[in-house]
Parts: structure tokens; sequence; C-alpha cells
């Protein structure tokens, strides 16, 4: 039985505390901000490590991500975590590589690298193509989920309307993302992710003692079984397990064994965020320096990886145990309405406020970055660049304002017509599944060109459309109401996961690259010496460079050493929190202990090394 929420007005009190704060910041910050374009995008390129870093780690802790956490654990079950568990692999590339590279570059945005990189027409067709696809496309469906998870925490919390949810969100989002821009975005950020960390464990711990603690609530799922449309065999497991048909056969590729194996191989380093991403490229570039720069990625990485996680993963296994299944009044919102429910049962007056903070500190740390990141590329790669070139500092401050609202406005529009959150997750890394590898070879390689970058892209793009225009056309011929990234496509008798997209799009668009990059011209050798002497990466320069001398260490000097102990040490990190809640203490222990061993070599090796430059 759901009972009506009504809440105490001690948690009224402290949501309107933290409203006038966020508004505060942005008030206080709204002068310098206004400044420039330079201190309205990127602080002025003045923040520290722990400023930068956290704001890495709140920005991709949204309301939707507990939410899509329980969609994983209710249905394939915790080992579907490594749809980004996986990204872990190329997130040290950002950590070892491109957190340093892109310092150097001394950009305003990533896309600004373009016609650094490259020249003439392609690379600023490729820059207008790169702005409008991430400011608008991916972020108004980004967005689109971060809204809709707010709206569905909102709904279930207040009782309330779902149009109603998500435009109230809307608006309080949208006050101080404006007045302040990234000022305002990086120091709530400190913020919000102490309340929304805090939050998120103190419902863990809250939930599982409701249940009896974490043995029962383990004996419980298992217990399950069929009578609940969230408990499974593999719903406990970190790893799905082997099937027993070869890898030859089309059960072995539909079992989530397969799906793993993909997501391992394949996807960490092909997808659209390889070089660190474009908010996490904006921060890595606001960072005071290179040292900065590196360190604060590591930390995003590791708060992102291991310290997360698990409050979510547990919440989520209480949710199967309470609420078997779905109540039918919260039903067109999804099983990831399994975690608000908990959180609406569980908590008395102040406790429920709280959380409800914190949702709405992550909601905001989240819309306010893509919010600000997109007006970014509009106004710097678009606007500025190539219809206004003449105007003042405060001039483009004020149309990033006006975008601000535009871009918030369509991303309601799209989250009213989403249903699941994890398939929209799945969408977005299919759209850029085959960029991964130019994104890496062309700070190292100096034969990529522009049109491999935009072939790449563009390969991607499509396949992906088409793969959810067949499924739009599948699901309204057989009758049923197409939504938004819900059904999956059926090709020759198989229905398409995103494992299997993976596996289609990304050979297709590595050939398709390949191919224009042998048939189109190298960029001139000019532009290319230009770009090394700024960046100095390393790799394979010769035939433009010599033997050009270093005035920096090229960032590709051991970094397969880094790589791997970064490894050890998050990897190590996250799974060692993991075992220790579900008791594993043994496995906890050696994990530690690799976690500790790659620490100290990234420690030793790495940051000292750049503390002595």
């Amino acid at each position: 039985m759901i009972e009506a929420t009504t809440l105490h007005w001690i948690d009224w009190a402290i949501i309107l505390a933290y409203l006038l704060f966020s508004i505060g910041v942005g008030v206080y910050f709204s002068t310098r901000a206004g400044s420039s374009t330079e201190e309205y995008f990127l602080s002025g390129r003045t923040l520290p490590w722990w400023i930068v870093g956290t704001s890495m780690v709140a920005t991709t802790f949204a309301a939707d991500t507990p939410l899509a956490i329980t969609e994983f654990v209710r249905g394939p079950g915790i080992w579907q975590n490594w749809f980004w568990w996986n990204m872990l692999l190329g997130g040290l590339l950002g950590v070892f590589l491109f957190s340093r590279l892109w310092r150097r570059a001394e950009v305003l945005t990533d896309n600004e690298l373009l016609e650094l990189r490259y020249s003439g027409k392609p690379a600023a067709f490729l820059r207008i193509f790169k702005a409008g696809y991430f400011a608008i496309l991916y972020n108004f469906i980004v967005m689109g989920w971060v809204i809709n998870a707010m709206a569905a925490v909102v709904s279930v919390v207040l009782n309330m309307d779902r149009w109603t949810a998500v435009w109230i969100c809307v608006v309080i989002a949208l006050i101080y993302a404006i007045l302040s821009g990234f000022w305002g975005v990086v120091i709530t950020d400190l913020v919000q992710f102490c309340i929304a960390m805090f939050g998120s464990i103190a419902l863990a711990i809250i939930a599982v003692d409701h249940v009896g603690g974490m043995e029962i609530l383990i004996s419980k799922i298992n217990a399950l079984g069929a009578t609940s449309d969230a408990a499974h065999d593999t719903t406990l497991n970190f790893i799905p397990p082997i099937p027993d048909t070869g890898i030859t056969t089309i059960g072995f590729w539909e079992s989530p064994f397969s799906k793993f194996l993909v997501f391992i191989t394949i996807m960490w380093w092909s997808h659209h965020g390889t070089d660190g991403g474009g908010y996490i490229i904006q921060r890595m570039s606001s960072a005071k320096n290179e040292r900065h720069a590196l360190i604060a990625t590591l930390w995003y990485n590791l708060a992102h990886y291991a310290l997360r996680v698990w409050p979510w993963v547990v919440v989520a296994m209480v949710s199967i145990v309470m609420f078997p299944q779905i109540p039918n009044v919260f039903q067109d919102l999804g099983v990831k309405v399994g975690y608000p429910l908990v959180m609406n049962q569980l908590l008395g007056p102040g406790l429920k406020g709280i959380l409800i903070v914190s949702f709405l500190a992550a909601f905001m740390s989240t819309i306010d970055t893509h919010l600000n990141w997109g007006a970014s590329y509009l106004i710097n790669d678009i606007y500025k660049r190539f219809i206004k070139k003449d105007g003042n500092e405060k001039h483009y401050v004020l149309a990033g304002k006006i975008i601000t609202v535009i871009l918030m406005i369509f991303a309601a529009i799209i989250a009213l017509k989403m249903q699941s959150i994890s398939k929209a997750w799945e969408f977005i890394y299919a759209m850029g599944a085959g960029i991964g590898l130019v994104l890496i070879l062309r700070w190292f390689w100096w034969r990529i060109n522009a049109w491999s970058e935009l072939t790449a892209l563009g390969t991607s793009f499509m396949m992906t459309i088409i793969l959810e225009i067949i499924a739009a056309v599948q699901t309204v011929s057989s009758g049923n109401v197409y939504v938004l990234f819900d059904k999956a496509p059926v090709l020759f008798g198989m229905t398409l996961q995103v494992h299997h997209k993976l596996m289609i799009i990304v050979p297709c668009a590595i050939i398709a690259w390949v191919t224009v990059t042998f048939l189109t011209e190298p960029e001139p050798f000019d532009q290319l010496r230009r770009f090394y002497q700024k960046v100095q990466p390393g790799g394979w320069w010769k035939p433009v460079v010599g033997n050009i001398d270093h005035t920096m260490e090229p960032v590709s000097h051991g970094f397969i050493r880094q790589w791997i102990a970064g490894v050890m040490m998050i990897y190590g990190a996250t799974f060692c929190i993991g075992n220790l809640v579900f008791g594993q203490t043994q496995n906890a222990m050696f994990l530690f202990m690799i976690a500790g061993i790659g620490t100290y070599l990234i420690w030793t090796r790495t940051i000292k090394g750049l503390d002595q430059k």
C-alpha cells in the first residue's frame, strides 16, 4: 500500500534553505561571471584540482543516476553496471593523456580544437556540425532524461502531476544557471556533491536496516524468484555467468556475458567521450595548470566509479524486496520509480527533506553544467565564430543566457516523451560509438584529418537513427504506441540490444573513416606543425615535425604503466567497497591491497614527477 505524502514543515524549510542558497550563489557570482566569456564558461582558468574534480563528479551525479541504476539492478542485475563501469578504461586516458593535453591546448571549448588541429572549410564545417550535434541533439537527450528522472522523484514524493513536476524542475535550474555561469556551477557543485552523497548513504543505511540487514536482504532477493518482476539468478552478480553455448551460437550473443564482453572490449575506447567528453574537457580546461588538471581527473574517476555506486545499488536491492511489483499507479513511470518509492516509504520528517534536497542538488549540478556547456558550444563555436564576430564580451554573455533558456525549454519537452532512462543512456552511447578511435588518434597521428572525424561521427549517428526508426516502425505496425528509446529493433529474428548495436556500428564507422582518411588529402604541414608545437603530445608525427626539440614532456611517455596502475587503483577500490557491502571481507582485503599498490605507483611515478616540473 502506497500512502499519499505530505511533507512536514521541517522538510519544506530544508528545501527552501537549499533553494535560497543556490540562488544566493548565482547572485554572488553574477557580476564576475558576466565580465567575459572565459569567466562565464571557464571561471578564468584559475580553479584548483579539488574544485574541478568534485565538479566533474557532481555533474555526472544527477537525479537520473540512482534511478538508472535501479533499472539496471531490477532488470539484468548488478552486473549491468558494466555498461558504465567499462568507461573507466577510457576515463584513465583522460587522466594520464588528455587532461594535460587539453590544458596545453588552452581552448574555450573542445570544438575550438578542431580549427587548431585541422584547417580550411572542412574544419570550419566540422566545428559547426559538432557544436550543433552535441549542444542540441546530444544535450537535449541528456537533459531530457535528467529532467525526466527528477520529475519522477517529485511526482512520487510530492504526489504531483508529471507536467507540473517537470516545469518546476526546469525553473529552479534556470535561475542560478543563467545568473552565475560556470562560477556558480562549480561552487554549487561542491555543496551539491556533499549533500547528494550524504543523502544516498543515509537512505541506503536506513533501507538495509528496515529489511533486517544485508544478509537478510540478500536471502530475501534470492527467495523471491519467479514471484517478482525484478529478481532472478543474475540479479546479485558482479559479473554475469559464462553461457554453456559456444561463442559461435546465437545463444551466446544473446546472453548477458556477451554484453559484458562487448562493454569491456569495444565500448570504452569507441565512444564519443574517449578523450574526456565535452563537459569534462570544459573542467580540464578550467584548471590552473596541468598538474591540477590531472589530479582533478583522477579524483573524478575514483569518486565516480568507486564511491558513489554502492548506496544506489543497495537501495535498488531493497526496492526489489519492498516492491516486488511496481504499484499500478506508478507503472507509467517505469521500474526506476522503485528508488523514490523506498525513499518515500522509509523517511520521516527532516530526513525526507534532506533526501529531496540531495536529489535537487544532484539534478541541478548536472542540468546547470549541460546548460552552460551547451551554451558555450552555440556561442563560442557558432555565433561568435561565424555569425557575429565583432561583438563585445557582455553581448556574448547575454546571448549565452538567452540560449540557456531555449535549451532548457526544449529539453523539458523531450523529458515528457521519455519512458526509460537506461534506454536513453544506451541510445546516446550508440549514437557516438564509432568516433572514439579518431578522437584518440587525432592527437597522436598526423594523418587524421577533418574528414576522418566527420565521417566517423556521421556514420555512427546515421546508423543509430536508422535503427531507432526501424524500432519505431515495428512498434507502430504492431499496434503499440512508440515511446522514445523504449523498444529495441528486431532484425533477422534477433532483438538488437545495445551491445549488438555496438558490434554493428563500431566496425562500420572504423571502415568508413579509415577509407575516407586515405582517400582525402592530409592537413597542411604548417597547420600540423603549429598544432604539435603547442601541445607536444608525442606519437606518430615524424613526417611532419622531424626531430623537434620538445619544451614539454610528451604525455605518451610511460602511459601504459600509468594506465595499468590506474586500473588497479580504481577497480580495486570499486570492488573492494562492493565486497565489503556484501560481507565478503577476504575478497575486499585482497582488492584493497591491489588498490593500494596502484595508488602508490601513480603517486610516486606520475604526480610527484609533475610536482618536480
